[in-house]
């Protein structure tokens, strides 16, 4: 009998067990996730992963570079004896090609790989150095490429290089022409963790990539380039210092209409006559100009804001600090605002009547016609950081641990907050490391690029092929640069195909039974551990037709979450707050999180590393 009753008990324990683990969830109305779906074992430590646009995770270790299923965790191709660094690789943009700079028999070469195989499209060994930025003309099938040697050194301030760039054929790798920077530039550190007697990996990460505007390439490291696309030869060449001494990004991405390109530099704005290269006007006296957004008839400047600073990766405030409003066409200054106090964020756009900024204290709405506040609300976020437009029409004002919604009919006070703390002091580093990096996720997946684009016709030609390594190696703490940048690196719907998956994108079209993948390109490579090679034509083909429709989701893709470093009613992990509601929906229990964590929103994963392997939590609920 009292075995009965011990029975009973033990049943009646579990039961409420059960059902206070499920009250927890429902109140934190967060869907908590403890086990990866996946976890794949690779040859030795991770030293960096990321994502792609087709769903396939690239992954290095100390012997091998990988490539992987995102959706499964399996491994699609695999080079061995291959070390390369973060900054040696880089997605070409709108298409399915990978390039891969890497030294073999004493000599550095480049190959333009096939990210489905492995396999090259073609290789060349007249470029030499780590990628730092490329631009893609998808018309004309080129790709501007930003190469730097030697890019190792103890983290500090001044360290310099002189960038390469080269034009080549993304069919056959074929260079084009290639030039030289006309001056050594600073660079910046891609962390600023390490030890005083290791060397960090430098980056370009703290200037704007070149552009592609019909038939010129810009580039803006050293003042305004702009050479003929095909002959590389010069159109425009003002040379001025860019960024501030010691500071990251502190001129602003160019924007562009039909006639002008305008960009900024010195403390003026300026428009550049597209047909001819000819500056047509000049504002001046205007500060440091983090932003340009472009709207109908009017260019709105950012003055002042918030600032890497490159020596050791601290935020820091350099004003003044304010809006302007310039006419597009004349250059004459309709007005400025010159209200916000330290710190401002950037700019959101909700309607053509308004604009939107945050300061330390205060979320401001200025009247776009005027340049009159019509309303400050104290948002009470720490270290406010960026401000969106949600898709609710809300102003979302957020920090490193915190977030706040605001109804713009009544800006009395948030109509929803989120907070979730770093779990210590002794982990505030790997707090704002987590921010950041979840930070650049949601605005790359259009969180921000919604706000600007509800504008109607802002910066219509906005997207552009262009790519640098912030978004996949986050290495930025502000989250103001990650915010002010997000429209301009949000992934759209061009996409070209040159591997093996355009021989599927060409039977769905003719409805045609098309060949095998072709295991050899020509150019003679050692791919191991090839995922096509052991699966039937059927399932070659499906597999293959799976990341393309993955690819085609991504393009229409709208962010919902951010992450915080946190503690959770479990342990330490990450709360995921949906910033159209405010509601923590989700929870990934972590407790020695990687940093350098990503996401793919389109599988619903979330990617970590630990030790030699890869590890998959879902990303579901909201």
């Amino acid at each position: 009998m009292s075995c009965i009753r011990g029975k009973h008990a033990g049943r009646f324990r579990s039961c409420m067990i059960a059902l206070c683990s499920l009250l927890i969830l429902t109140t934190t109305g967060a869907n908590a996730y403890s086990d990866p779906i996946w976890s794949t074992k690779l040859d030795d430590d991770l030293r960096f992963y990321q994502t792609t646009e087709m769903g396939v995770l690239i992954a290095g270790t100390e012997k091998s570079l990988y490539a992987l299923d995102s959706e499964t965790g399996e491994v699609l191709w695999r080079r061995r004896n291959m070390r390369v660094d973060q900054t040696d690789l880089a997605p070409v943009v709108g298409t399915d090609l990978l390039l891969l700079s890497y030294e073999k028999s004493g000599g550095t070469r480049m190959e333009a790989v096939d990210i489905m195989t492995g396999n090259p499209i073609w290789r060349s060994d007249k470029v030499k150095g780590s990628i730092m930025h490329l631009a893609v003309d998808p018309e004309y099938e080129l790709v501007a490429l930003v190469i730097v040697r030697d890019t190792k050194g103890r983290v500090r301030e001044g360290f310099k290089r002189r960038p390469t760039i080269h034009l080549l054929s993304l069919t056959d790798g074929n260079e084009l022409w290639k030039r030289e920077l006309g001056s050594e530039v600073e660079m910046m550190p891609s962390r600023w963790s390490a030890k005083e007697d290791e060397d960090a990996v430098y980056t370009l990460d703290n200037y704007r990539p070149p552009l592609f505007l019909k038939d010129r390439v810009y580039f803006f490291y050293d003042g305004v380039t702009s050479l003929d696309a095909r002959t590389g030869g010069e159109r425009i060449r003002e040379q001025f210092r860019v960024n501030e001494e010691g500071l990251a990004l502190t001129e602003a991405d160019p924007v562009w209409d039909q006639q002008y390109l305008y960009t900024s530099g010195r403390g003026r704005v300026r428009a550049i006559l597209r047909a001819t290269g000819r500056i047509v006007w000049e504002a001046k006296d205007l500060g440091l100009t983090p932003e340009l957004v472009l709207a109908p008839g009017v260019l709105y400047v950012r003055t002042g804001g918030q600032f890497t600073r490159l020596k050791d990766g601290e935020v820091v405030a350099r004003g003044p600090y304010g809006v302007s409003a310039i006419d597009p066409t004349t250059g004459t200054v309709l007005w400025k605002y010159r209200g916000a106090d330290k710190g401002n964020t950037n700019i959101a756009l909700p309607d053509s009547s308004n604009v939107i900024i945050a300061d330390r204290d205060d979320l401001i709405v200025i009247d776009s016609h005027t340049g009159k506040a019509r309303s400050r609300t104290r948002h009470k976020i720490e270290r406010a950081a960026f401000v969106l437009i949600n898709e609710m029409g809300q102003a979302v004002v957020g920090g490193r641990s915190e977030v706040a919604g605001f109804d713009l009919t009544r800006l009395n006070e948030a109509i929803w907050r989120a907070r979730h703390e770093p779990p210590g002091r002794g982990l505030l580093r790997t707090a704002i490391a987590i921010a950041a990096r979840t930070a650049a996720l949601y605005f790359r997946y259009g969180g921000v690029a919604t706000a600007v684009f509800r504008a109607g016709g802002v910066a219509a030609s906005v997207y552009q092929l262009r790519w640098s390594g912030l978004a996949s190696r986050a290495a930025l703490p502000n989250l103001t640069d990650l915010a002010t940048g997000s429209a301009r690196e949000y992934i759209g719907s061009q996409f070209k195909l040159y591997g093996t998956s355009a021989r599927v994108e060409r039977a769905r079209r003719s409805l045609e039974q098309p060949r095998l993948p072709n295991k050899s390109t020509g150019v003679p490579v050692d791919v191991e551990e090839r995922l096509l090679d052991r699966l039937d034509p059927a399932g070659q083909l499906d597999r293959l037709a799976r990341f393309l429709w993955r690819r085609k989701q991504l393009s229409v893709l709208r962010g919902e979450f951010m992450y915080f470093y946190t503690e959770l009613e479990s342990g330490r992990g990450l709360a995921g707050v949906n910033l159209n509601n405010g509601r923590t929906g989700r929870a990934i229990k972590l407790n020695d999180p990687d940093y350098r964590l990503t996401t793919d929103e389109a599988a619903g994963r979330l990617f970590v590393a630990k030790g030699n392997s890869l590890l998959a939590y879902l990303l579901t609920g909201g």
